[in-house]
């Protein structure tokens, strides 16, 4: 967060004394996946991914970190923002650049699921039970980010059109199903 934070305010900076346009948009848990078209890391870190390993079997569990947090199920809860409408959002402020000289927007869906209701639609989708282990919390992780994307919605007309979670788990599990492995190496 820090290193953003200076970034822009970096930006800013080049923008009142050079001009340089540029748009900041602060994505949340960017996630999902288009027909065909997703994302691997080895090792996988990020949650969905992690869940549909665990669903296809690559792992024998999913780890939940942290248990205790002042949230309704104890676990954290976030935002996830998918990556259709990401992408929109930059074609927007590409857009409006051309008259702006600078743009800063939180990309979200304005709405947060604990990690206990993604486990449960990701059970519901997949069909498949997804054992868990419950791990400690990790260093850091806040019990509540969510975005407040209502900036954006009312300067350039975007809102979120496919970050329902049921939608972004399918996409993630249809692609997994399909490139359990990632893609093929080159």
């Amino acid at each position: 967060g820090e290193t953003k934070l200076m970034i822009e305010r970096m930006l800013h900076w080049h923008n009142q004394v050079h001009g340089l346009r540029y748009a900041a948009l602060r994505y949340f848990n960017a996630c999902g996946a288009l027909p065909g078209r997703g994302e691997a890391h080895q090792p996988e870190t990020h949650l969905i991914p992690r869940l549909m390993q665990v669903a296809l079997g690559q792992q024998a569990a999913f780890s939940i970190h942290g248990t205790d947090y002042a949230t309704p199920d104890g676990t954290c809860i976030r935002d996830y923002i998918h990556i259709a409408d990401l992408a929109a959002a930059h074609l927007m402020a590409l857009q409006a650049l051309g008259t702006q000289p600078a743009l800063t927007y939180n990309l979200g869906s304005g709405h947060g699921y604990s990690v206990r209701q993604l486990l449960e639609r990701a059970r519901a989708i997949t069909g498949r039970t997804i054992p868990t282990v419950e791990a400690p919390r990790r260093a850091g992780d806040a019990a509540r980010l969510v975005a407040q994307p209502d900036k954006i919605g009312r300067e350039l007309g975007w809102h979120a059109q496919h970050s329902d979670l049921d939608g972004i788990l399918t996409t993630a599990w249809d692609w997994h199903r399909s490139h359990p492995h990632g893609y093929p190496a080159a």
